[in-house]
């Protein structure tokens, strides 16, 4: 019988006087794969920030409740203190540092050093670092998840995906290690690295360690899960035994309805090319690294819904970063028959073609500033709105920028307290609609939008698919979405152009088969 590791009783949180979890109760036994899983601020990073003793729980009050660890009472009150418990996490984000090598990102703080005479003196802190022998303790790290990869490379060079799994790596390299918490960690994968990902989850279970495993891909919740926990807007909702619930049975419970994105389908094509070429893209290269773009050819129609789709490092997400002008690029962009200047993206923006990138934290928002500025900046910046003129002098409308950031926060349901709330303090969902409201209220023409749904709950995808629909058929706005999810861009688009090694494979409707796609996205003809 397998002996429980960590119960949590009656877990309680809030922010802001607002209740974020409400009397939560969670059980992992040793060597148990549990799977936490609810729309976007259901209150899963928030527990899980608790078990981890992170300082934006403890620097506002801490929790109430109870945690059992190895059958003790603990006060959870810093990530050291979790670490030396034997508690591990990779993150959605990366904690990898770029500039070290994977050995030195494995090994990071927990270097092995040997004596010299000075060490000898003033203690091990002045040790040199043995580099052979961490070296082969992170390639024994690496072997444990099948990675073949030079431990000397450095980690900003890499895939996503091998990133991701030099922090696996680093997890397991610790020699306590009973409890992984992996935070979305196919969110950026491939379906084949997705696989391997799962493969390797389901070892290190078998090996004892204990996993909390986050997801919004249920079908990878329902193969690896020895017990599913639904929260909801910070209530414990249900607790699944394996195969108790299908997928659709468990989104009905994190949503509390039926969720169903077969509803939207792409127009005739004989439709789509009625209307005009409103931008031809030829040849363009750009210089992203990991995603390079090698000679993109297409024509966009307006009022289309277009996607992109296509393996990782193929090269779809350099498009829309190569027309806003933030990666070094070459060819010829034209719309409505103007040339698209390369590396000026204010004069793209100036032509009415908006953007909404993959990276939402590092480029989509600004964490320290309100909601409200979030979403009307770029319209006040680009076309002058929520400003009065006095003369020589303009000023703020902050009543006029506060009745908009509340009609978009309605529009699109995000979960904040008000709009002087910063974006830093919202879940992913609720930041990614932030960026969308910004597009939306700065009304382009055009809207490109990379990766709308990802890390993203299901009930979150739903109200953006929809909504970006809406804002196509309603408004007429041209749309180009970027995606790894397949199914959505099937949902929404009209055309889904095949990206394969930086170039355009083909154009297909989204009822082409799944084998079609899988082919062409493979680089085979179908």
């Amino acid at each position: 019988m397998q002996n429980i590791l960590l119960e949590m009783k009656n877990i309680e949180k809030d922010f802001s006087r607002t209740k974020v979890l409400k009397g939560i109760n969670l059980q992992v036994k040793e060597g148990e794969v549990v799977s936490l899983v609810g729309e976007n601020g259901a209150g899963k990073s928030t527990l899980m920030n608790i078990l981890f003793g992170m300082p934006s729980i403890v620097n506002s009050g801490g929790y109430e409740g109870e945690i059992i660890w190895n059958g003790q009472p603990v006060q959870m009150t810093s990530p050291k203190q979790a670490m030396d418990l034997g508690i591990g996490m990779v993150h959605q984000e990366f904690m990898l540092i770029p500039s070290y090598s994977v050995t030195e990102n494995i090994k990071l703080n927990r270097e092995i050093t040997k004596s010299n005479v000075i060490s000898g003196i003033f203690g091990r802190s002045l040790g040199l670092l043995d580099y052979k022998e961490m070296e082969k303790e992170a390639k024994s790290a690496l072997d444990k998840i099948h990675l073949n990869v030079d431990v000397s490379t450095m980690v900003g060079g890499m895939s996503v995906g091998f990133k991701q799994f030099v922090e696996i790596a680093r997890e397991i390299d610790k020699k306590n290690i009973k409890l992984i918490v992996f935070d979305e960690p196919t969110a950026v994968l491939t379906d084949v690295e997705s696989k391997w990902l799962l493969d390797t989850i389901k070892e290190i279970s078998a090996s004892g360690v204990s996993v909390i495993f986050i997801s919004h891909k249920l079908n990878e919740v329902t193969e690896i899960s020895d017990k599913i926990v639904v929260l909801r807007d910070g209530e414990l909702i249900s607790t699944l035994e394996r195969g108790q619930e299908d997928t659709t049975g468990i989104a009905k419970l994190m949503v509390g309805r039926n969720v169903d994105f077969s509803s939207i389908s792409g127009r005739p094509e004989e439709e789509i090319k009625k209307n005009e070429v409103i931008m031809k893209i030829k040849d363009l290269c750009v210089d992203m690294p990991g995603e390079s773009a090698k000679g993109v050819t297409i024509d966009i129609h307006k009022g289309e819904i277009l996607g992109f789709c296509g393996l990782a490092g193929q090269g779809k997400l350099a498009i829309a970063n190569g027309i806003a002008g933030l990666y070094p690029s070459t060819g010829e962009v034209t719309y409505k028959g103007k040339s698209i200047p390369f590396q000026k993206p204010l004069e793209v923006l100036k032509q009415g073609i908006g953007f909404v990138s993959e990276d939402r934290r590092g480029i989509g928002l600004l964490l320290d500033e309100s909601i409200r500025m979030n979403i009307c900046l770029l319209a006040m910046q680009i076309k002058n709105q929520f400003l009065k003129s006095y003369g020589f002098f303009k000023q703020i409308d902050r009543a006029n920028m506060k009745k908009t950031s509340d009609q978009m926060i309605k529009e699109l349901g995000i979960k904040c307290t008000s709009c002087d709330q910063h974006p830093s303090a919202l879940s992913g969902g609720n930041q990614q609609k932030v960026c969308i409201a910004r597009a939306v209220v700065f009304d382009p023409d055009m809207l490109f939008i990379s990766e709308p749904t990802r890390g993203i709950d299901i009930g979150a995808k739903k109200v953006i698919l929809d909504y970006l629909y809406n804002l196509n058929r309603t408004k007429g706005t041209t749309i180009i979405i970027t995606s790894s999810e397949l199914t959505e861009l099937r949902s929404l688009c009209d055309r889904i152009a095949v990206i394969y090694d930086g170039k355009v494979k083909t154009v297909l409707r989204p009822t082409d088969s799944d084998e079609k796609f899988g082919l062409l996205m493979s680089g085979l003809d179908a």
